[in-house]
């Protein structure tokens, strides 16, 4: 098989979903969080560099770029709306509240309703749009019972200030005790190759036909080490072990939305050539064989 060409990659080439039922997105995104300082944190060290990134996200397919207000914080909203506003017909800017920054790397949980309703208020004016197409609660906030937080969310919803609602990282009780009060059309968890803690709610999503959003989603350590047994499949498809996990994350399961992020445009058009990248089913049972091995040695 010849190695996927990252130049001529298109995001279209992952397939789609229909978020909602309603709202169609390419399967492989874009996640905006390291648009920003370290730590998450300021700035970017190139601001411009930062713009031209998004715009080449844009013209490599991708159509559903995912962020925070949190991310920055504010800068990843503010420069998505500067480089990308006026957006094009059918891109899907979804984002996320809930969660408050004391410095670089550091992250709070803030379910206040008063809080959550500034949040998507915000939001709005940094993306300079009249309704966010998917708004997600970054973090559930134990100090708060979550009807209070999540009645305030309602009304933003029948304000029309949000089109779409979902979560991230929950399991499937909390899912499930959201949805008796919420429509949740995504679950954002952290999910990889070599981490597979989420799979109960990836099956759990799979089964309802709600989105799966999985953050850091290229599989790291051991697993993705030289010689390991991603490098070892990635060379023999002439790609990459960030291409290979990406493309079996799409392979996972129909519901997964994977938003790779980077700084890089070079990165930025490798993880887009995932999107070419087949295996057939024996080859992800051997790659997942050889993980599972792996994890259970570690």
């Amino acid at each position: 098989m010849p190695p996927p060409n990252a130049s001529f990659a298109s995001a279209a080439t992952a397939g789609d979903f229909a978020i909602g039922g309603d709202l169609p997105v390419h399967r492989l995104g874009f996640g905006a969080m390291r648009i920003t300082g370290h730590g998450i944190w300021g700035e970017p060290r190139d601001t411009e560099g930062a713009r031209r990134l998004l715009r080449r996200a844009v013209g490599l397919g991708v159509n559903f770029i995912d962020t925070a207000d949190s991310y920055g914080p504010e800068v990843s909203e503010r420069l998505i709306g500067e480089a990308l506003h006026p957006y094009a017909e059918g891109l899907v800017i979804a984002t996320k509240g809930g969660l408050t920054r004391q410095g670089p790397d550091q992250w709070r949980p803030v379910g206040r309703p008063e809080y959550l309703t500034q949040c998507v208020e915000m939001s709005l004016r940094r993306l300079r749009v009249d309704r966010i197409d998917l708004w997600q609660l970054h973090r559930i906030d134990r100090q708060v019972p979550a009807e209070k937080s999540l009645e305030a969310i309602r009304r933003l919803r029948e304000a029309g200030k949000i089109r779409h609602f979902g979560l991230s990282e929950v399991g499937v009780e909390e899912i499930e005790m959201v949805r008796k009060i919420l429509p949740v059309v995504s679950v954002q968890n952290e999910y990889n190759l070599a981490n597979r803690k989420s799979e109960a709610v990836l099956d759990y999503c799979t089964k309802e036909k709600i989105a799966f959003i999985p953050w850091f989603p290229v599989a790291a350590g051991d697993l993705a080490r030289p010689g390991g047994p991603l490098d070892a499949a990635a060379k023999r498809h002439g790609a990459t072990v960030a291409q290979l996990s990406l493309a079996w994350l799409l392979h996972r399961s129909p519901v997964m939305l994977p938003i790779p992020g980077t700084s890089s445009v070079k990165h930025l058009e490798e993880n887009i050539g995932a999107a070419a990248l087949k295996l057939d089913d024996a080859e992800w049972q051997a790659i997942e064989k050889s993980a599972a091995k792996q994890k259970k040695e570690d």
